[in-house]
C-alpha cells in the first residue's frame, strides 16, 4: 500500500507526490503574484515571509451503508494564509570614529 521504488532516494519505502494539492498552492502563489502587481510592487524581488495552514470547519455528508445504517462521509478542508514581502536591500552600518 502506497510502496514506490522512487522512494529510496530518500531512503524511504513509502512515497507521495500530491499533485492536487501543489495545484493548489501554485494557484495561490499566481493569485498573490497578481495581486502584487495590482498594487505596484516589484513581483521580481518577493520572498515568500510567511505560510500557515488552518483546519477548516468538515463538511459533512453521509453515506449509506449495509443493513440500512448509515456512516459519516466528512471532508477535511483548510485554510492557506500566504504572505509575501519585498526583499528589501541590505543597509551598511556607518563607520564609527
Amino acid at each position: 500500500c502506497g510502496r514506490t521504488a522512487q522512494a529510496k532516494e530518500f531512503k524511504l519505502t513509502q512515497g507521495r507526490w500530491p499533485i492536487k494539492s501543489c495545484k493548489a498552492i501554485l494557484g495561490l502563489l499566481k493569485n498573490a503574484e497578481s495581486n502584487a502587481e495590482f498594487k505596484n510592487l516589484d513581483t521580481d524581488n518577493l520572498k515568500i515571509w510567511h505560510v500557515c495552514v488552518h483546519a477548516a470547519q468538515q463538511g459533512r455528508r453521509r453515506t449509506y451503508r449495509a443493513h440500512g445504517r448509515i456512516g459519516p462521509y466528512c471532508s477535511q478542508p483548510c485554510h492557506v494564509e500566504l504572505i509575501l514581502q519585498e526583499d528589501e536591500e541590505p543597509v551598511e552600518k556607518p563607520k564609527e570614529e
